[in-house]
């Protein structure tokens, strides 16, 4: 099996890539640095692109069976209109250049390609359970994520099977939402954000680096939620860290309006609450590594 990887160097690329090398599978990789294309490996190749261009080398396509895709602008920025242009077009334009390229290309060995999305593509709610058939959200993440969906979508027009993974909280050390709740509680400063009630659809990186292979290997099609089965409310996970660790947590929960001070309209991603269910990639036969934030938690900070 050989994959060609986009967001390669991300905190979902980077296990994958360490997960499909420990299970003998090779590795292509796109790469917007020239000096990492540069690195020679003899199972992990990489390829220059610049999807704000349109620029790629078409040989990254050669002897490759799927492409899992993961490529866009981390949301995790103070939201200018600049920003959140960057934030569609970097998701849209990726999608784009390579589908162009694979049908200047003519190749014929790729037949799957596996996308990343995302459950902000569902309403904040405190009292939904969402499944892949829930209403859409109609707001600037929402539609976001509905026009990424359907850019990945068009590939089918190439005869190409489309699986878009919907990822939640994804928990590890290197990076994401866990590194700063660490040290919030290290320092004493980790406080909810508002009453803490909002659901948290969290996974392990490891789990969600083995469905996106997991969806390579079975060809599954179509949409599913890349969650863990237990969501919790984000008090409960914000102590789940101080306990592991050891630390009380003091302070208050922190006020919407003063995020908003502080990160803009970005700040609601703090505050939003999706309860997102996990059953559908079940019942194609994935299983969990972790499906409690106890083991998940202790796997990662122990």
């Amino acid at each position: 099996m050989r994959i060609l990887i986009t967001g390669a160097t991300g905190l979902i690329g980077s296990e994958i890539i360490r997960l499909s090398l420990a299970r003998g599978w090779k590795v292509n990789f796109l790469s917007r640095q020239r000096k990492r294309v540069e690195e020679e490996n003899s199972r992990v190749q990489g390829y220059y692109w610049n999807p704000a261009t349109g620029e790629i080398d078409i040989k990254c396509f050669e002897d490759v069976d799927a492409i899992i895709n993961l490529a866009g602008n981390n949301v995790a920025h103070r939201w200018t209109d600049r920003y959140k242009e960057a934030i569609l077009e970097s998701r849209i334009n990726s999608l784009r250049t390579l589908r162009h390229a694979l049908k200047r290309s003519g190749n014929k060995t790729i037949t799957h390609i596996v996308s990343a999305s995302a459950i902000g593509i569902y309403p904040s709610s405190l009292t939904e359970l969402y499944n892949e058939e829930s209403p859409y959200a109609t707001d600037f993440l929402g539609q976001v994520v509905q026009q990424w969906e359907r850019e990945a979508d068009t590939f089918s027009s190439l005869n190409i099977s489309v699986t878009k993974l919907r990822i939640g909280l994804v928990l590890a050390t290197e990076g994401g939402a866990l590194p700063p709740m660490i040290r919030s509680v290290k320092t004493l400063t980790a406080a909810t954000f508002g009453n803490g009630k909002q659901w948290q659809s969290w996974i392990h990186c490891e789990d969600v680096a083995q469905m996106f292979m997991f969806c390579v290997e079975k060809k599954c099609q179509g949409v599913f939620n890349s969650v863990a089965p237990n969501p919790i409310i984000q008090k409960k996970l914000l102590k789940e860290v101080a306990r592991t660790l050891r630390r009380p947590i003091l302070l208050p929960g922190v006020p919407l309006f003063f995020m908003k001070i502080i990160l803009g309209e970005m700040a609601t991603l703090l505050y939003s609450s999706q309860r997102v269910s996990s059953k559908k990639i079940e019942t194609h036969g994935f299983s969990f590594n972790y499906t409690t934030i106890t083991a998940a938690i202790k796997s990662l900070l122990t």
